[in-house]
């Protein structure tokens, strides 16, 4: 009997080791597997933070092939670059954890967005530029002298000390003029012939900017005609060490987003030919510039 009960004590104890040592296997291989995943899942996460640095280290390149073409859009290109540089210094500082990571794709999406913005942007000032120069070209001696006053008003206000920092700048976009014909019933009829125009309508966008402060803006217009006189109210106000001479003031309530300004002066006896419309804002700075021609 005592022989029996032995056995029957070794035999469980047996059975015992052999649960434990089932268990013990069952969690190494837990364990492992687990470590496994968790290495798979940081070497996916140093990929993609390596992805995204590439990616906005070639986005910063872009920007400055696109700066180097010295356009009108030059400080907004370089505020756009510098919140990549910015961002990329985030992203390789940091250690590459799931949540980081996913905030750092959300800024750069966001930030790819107003890039593919501003380079559709880019285009069309190229694009009106062109047709700028064209026109220019074909205008005759009268004509020069009055480009000739212009480029003399530009360099004298580009030349104003400049107070708003780069980044914070309110982008003046669009700028566009029309000649009308107002008739009796207060209708208002386009046209490109001086003798039927006395109006003209003026519009610009003031662009969206989250970083400069709200409030309300001034804006000097000026519109040059053929024979360099200014035209609407002549007004002068100091500039500085020099003066300028407007046609009217647009104030524009500003609350971080895009503006549509509409403007109209009116006039007669305009003349045939090639005006310049100049747009100051009110640290005397040039923030927009064209052209249009009567015939």
């Amino acid at each position: 009997m005592e022989n029996n009960s032995n056995d029957s004590k070794n035999s469980g104890l047996k059975a015992a080791i052999v649960v434990l040592a089932l268990l013990l296997l069952g969690s190494a291989g837990y364990i492992y597997k687990l470590t496994s995943d968790n290495k798979e899942i940081i070497n996916g996460l140093h990929t993609e933070k390596s992805v995204l640095a590439d990616e906005l280290k070639a986005k910063i390149a872009e920007y400055d092939i696109m700066i180097s073409d010295n356009t009108a859009l030059k400080e907004e290109l370089q505020a756009e670059q510098l919140k990549m540089v910015e961002l990329l210094g985030e992203v390789e500082k940091s250690k590459g954890d799931a949540a980081s990571m996913a905030k750092y794709k959300g800024s750069y999406l966001k930030l790819k967005g107003e890039m593919d913005n501003l380079v559709a942007e880019n285009k069309l000032l190229k694009a009106q530029n062109v047709t700028l120069t064209s026109s220019l070209d074909s205008t005759n001696v009268v004509l020069d002298d009055a480009k000739r006053f212009n480029d003399t008003l530009l360099t004298q206000n580009e030349s104003l000390t400049r107070t708003v920092e780069k980044a914070a700048k309110l982008a003046v976009l669009n700028l566009k003029v029309l000649a009308v014909k107002e008739r009796s019933s207060g209708k208002q009829v386009e046209t490109t012939k001086a003798k039927k125009a006395d109006k003209l309508k003026v519009s610009f966008l003031i662009a969206e900017n989250q970083i400069a402060k709200n409030g309300s803006r001034d804006y000097y217009v000026q519109i040059i005609d053929t024979k360099g006189n200014i035209i609407g109210e002549k007004a002068t106000i100091p500039a500085g060490n020099q003066t300028l001479t407007y046609s009217f003031i647009s104030t524009v309530k500003y609350d971080n987003k895009s503006v549509q300004v509409n403007e109209e002066v009116a006039g007669e006896d305009f003349a045939p030919g090639t005006y310049f419309v100049n747009v100051f804002d009110k640290y005397f700075e040039l923030v927009s510039k064209t052209s249009f021609n009567l015939k």
